[in-house]
């Protein structure tokens, strides 16, 4: 942790790369999902929960539910900025909203993802309270949840 306040939110940039690139000419679902979890990871780096903090107390976030949308392709090269958001933490939760854009973080995303997550110690196998200096950090964080947040996938209805 670096014991200061974080400077708006968190923002984690990468290049898509040409194996990322499926048989459509656009990056592969699979790849928005290992975005979003770098992302993830640079949050809990940030957050004080990186390698040696899992090393030295065994604790780690889990993600439990993940819900991703995919709402514009994203081409072969493309620079991604995703944008993070808190919306929610408490002793051993955290809610988390992750914004992909290409480019600067403005205008509608090119994909979302939502995470529930639990900080488990891993040795006893159950959740566990997160240190108080990253609930901190992540309360920091809280934003307002979007509209469409917590909402599941919407059946189809047929047609009449």
């Amino acid at each position: 942790m670096t014991g200061h306040r974080p400077a708006g939110l968190p923002l984690f940039r990468q290049t898509v790369r040409d194996d990322w690139i499926d048989y459509n000419g656009h990056l592969s679902e699979a790849y928005y999902v290992l975005i979003f979890g770098f992302a993830t990871d640079a949050l809990m780096d940030a957050a004080g929960l990186d390698a040696a903090y899992r090393d030295r107390t065994g604790c780690s976030l889990y993600t439990v539910e993940a819900h991703v949308r995919y709402l514009h392709e994203v081409a072969r090269g493309s620079e991604l900025t995703v944008r993070t958001t808190v919306l929610g933490v408490d002793g051993k939760k955290l809610r988390l909203l992750h914004e992909m854009f290409t480019g600067a973080p403005s205008g509608s995303p090119v994909a979302t993802e939502e995470l529930f997550t639990l900080h488990v110690d891993q040795t006893a196998g159950s959740a566990a309270p997160l240190p108080d200096a990253s609930r901190e950090y992540f309360a920091e964080l809280l934003g307002p949840a979007p509209a469409w947040a917590g909402h599941g996938i919407r059946a189809v209805q047929p047609h009449r």
